[in-house]
This record gives structure tokens, C-alpha cells and sequence, in this order.
């Protein structure tokens, strides 16, 4: 059963409504960079050339991929909004990605994943600064590239610029 005082939980009395309790000017609370993160998965098979081991043989992953934007807040506080970063990941670079054979889909590389981060940062750095997102200063501060659980390769801004 729950008890209001025993966890803290109530239901608030009125809705803040925009433009009576709250106005326009008032949604954004400060002018500062921030950065937002947002991570997704895909499935790929590939092979690494010029290896002596078992990725040398065609074999497939769970990638996972973490970006770290940073951007400063437009006029209601967001910097980019996840979905966003969610429509550009699935146009302009999952589509080389998902349920693909690397060694196919990507640029003439070796498909390690320190290359592999690379390019997924080179994609997502190249469309922002062309994006309608340019009046907020956009950008990749990190990308982290799991080939399994616990082995990543990550391309950091400063690294790249």
C-alpha cells in the first residue's frame, strides 16, 4: 500500500500551463554549453586483413555506439533533442551499418574498430556542421565504439580536430 509520507510520492494539484504559470522567456534558464549523450546498437559481420587470429576469419558483432554532443541551448533549453540525434544515426549512418558486411559498406579500411570510430564521428561531425543545428554550435565530443561488452576504441574531439 502506498503512503504519501512513507515514500514521498504525491499528486500534484495543477498542471504548470505555459503562458500562465510559466511564460515563454522564462523555459530558457541559461546560456552554457552542455552535452547530451545517446547510444545505440547494430549487428555486423566483417573480417580484419593482414591478422593473425581468429578476427581474421568472418565473423560478426553487437556493436554498440555511444555519442557525446555538445551544443549550447536554444530558446525553450534543449541542445539537440535525442530524436534528432536518433534521425541522423538511422540516415546518414546506420544505413552503412546495421545487418551489413563491413568490408563491403564502409571506405577502403581495415574494419578494426578504432577505424570504425573514426568514421562513425567523421559522419556525425560532418552533418552537424551542416545541419539546421549550425546557430547552436554543435559538436561531437565523443565517440564510443563497443565491439563487445567490455572492449571499446573512442575518438575524443580534441583527438580529431
Amino acid at each position: 500500500m502506498c503512503n504519501d509520507g512513507l515514500f514521498g510520492f504525491r499528486i500534484v494539484d495543477n498542471l504548470q500551463k505555459l503562458g500562465e504559470d510559466i511564460q515563454i522567456k522564462d523555459l530558457k534558464y541559461h546560456n552554457k554549453r552542455v552535452m547530451v549523450s545517446k547510444e545505440f546498437t547494430f549487428d555486423s559481420a566483417h573480417h580484419l586483413h593482414h591478422y593473425e587470429g581468429k578476427c581474421k576469419n568472418l565473423h560478426g558483432h553487437t556493436y554498440k555506439v555511444i555519442f557525446g554532443i555538445s551544443s549550447f541551448t536554444d530558446e525553450i533549453g534543449i541542445a539537440i533533442d535525442f530524436g534528432d540525434i536518433k534521425k541522423i544515426w538511422k540516415e546518414e549512418i546506420e544505413i552503412y551499418l546495421d545487418h551489413r558486411y563491413l568490408n563491403e559498406t564502409l571506405p577502403l579500411m581495415n574494419t578494426t574498430a578504432e577505424n570504425m570510430v573514426v568514421w562513425i564521428y567523421e559522419k556525425m561531425a560532418d552533418y552537424l556542421k551542416k545541419s539546421q543545428f549550425q546557430r547552436l554550435e554543435p559538436r561531437v565530443e565523443f565517440v564510443r565504439l563497443f565491439e563487445t561488452p567490455t572492449s571499446y576504441a573512442e575518438a575524443r574531439r580534441e583527438w580529431m580536430e
